[in-house]
């Protein structure tokens, strides 16, 4: 009995330690739909992007070592809407590996004009409602991929589905605030729709979509009749984009530059935005410091 003993503390006859399942990698398309992926995987799973932090989504040019990464993968996760122009024919160079597509689900708003028109808007992750359907998609993904780690997942998707909530109600309160002459958003590209949809305010763009030309002369001129037609007091810019066009229409009409706004990319994270509950916070934040309004809840 004594040696039986003392070969399993010697380790020899034992049984076989069980090493932990290897988690799984997810990959996502950008940051932005990353964080949120994290937010409802946490622990469980493994979470990459394909682009970086700041990179501009719409026209990336993805690398060999895009497509090593992805058909390594047990799940990649896309936005859809035409936002990533790039991704079908990237997707088409990886074998098996399951997709899902996050604005599924969605009800898309179509773009005004230019070469895109009446296609989808890509950006409803703007609207945190939105966003309550891109977690339950996460978690349907997750779950089918990764049954082992369901209640993980549901239990985080529904206490991130409860911030988000807690936070569209701020944002809504605060907004709701800005005076009614003012309630203009001016920004370089129209990736604002779904929100300012939500919450009842005017959108005014210098170009529909990235993917289009940039700050042209008739584009600025428009901007900056609006502007001066309207009174408006403040106007903006993305993080992705040049902000020259508009620095001149504040120039040229008074208005102040109200700073640059976050959409297809969160921060690193030492930045203003490390996540994207913090993106919407600074974004209504910089809204309202623009506009005029009061700062309600989470984002005082």
């Amino acid at each position: 009995m004594l040696g039986q003993l003392l070969l399993v503390f010697l380790g020899i006859g034992a049984s076989p330690r069980v090493e932990a399942a290897e988690k799984k990698v997810v990959v996502t398309t950008f940051s932005v739909i990353a964080d949120m992926v994290n937010n409802v995987a946490k622990d469980a799973a493994v979470v990459q992007s394909i682009t970086k932090v700041g990179a501009e989504i719409h026209g990336y040019e993805p690398t060999p070592s895009d497509v090593v990464k992805v058909q390594k993968a047990d799940l990649v996760l896309d936005n859809g809407f035409n936002l990533e122009r790039w991704f079908e024919k990237f997707y088409g160079n990886v074998k098996k590996v399951p997709r899902f597509t996050l604005t599924q689900g969605i009800q898309p708003m179509s773009i005004k004009e230019g070469p895109y028109l009446d296609k989808p808007n890509p950006h409803a992750w703007m609207s945190p409602r939105n966003a309550l359907i891109y977690v339950e998609n996460i978690r349907k993904a997750l779950v089918n991929v990764d049954p082992t780690n369901k209640t993980a997942y549901n239990t985080n998707a529904q206490a991130y589905s409860a911030k988000l909530k807690a936070l569209d109600s701020d944002i809504r309160k605060s907004l709701a605030t800005i005076p009614p002459g003012k309630r203009y958003l001016v920004t370089c590209e129209g990736a604002f729709s779904y929100l300012i949809r939500d919450y009842n305010l005017n959108e005014v763009y210098m170009w529909a979509i990235n993917a289009d030309q940039q700050g042209t002369p008739r584009q600025v001129e428009k901007v900056i009749n609006t502007v001066k037609g309207n009174r408006i007091p403040a106007v903006f810019c993305e993080s992705t984009v040049n902000d020259k066009a508009q620095r001149q229409v504040a120039q040229e009409t008074g208005a102040r530059f109200g700073g640059t706004f976050y959409v297809d990319s969160i921060s690193l994270s030492d930045g203003p935005v490390p996540d994207y509950l913090s993106l919407l916070r600074y974004d209504a934040r910089l809204m309202l410091q623009g506009l005029g309004g009061t700062l309600y809840g989470s984002l005082k």
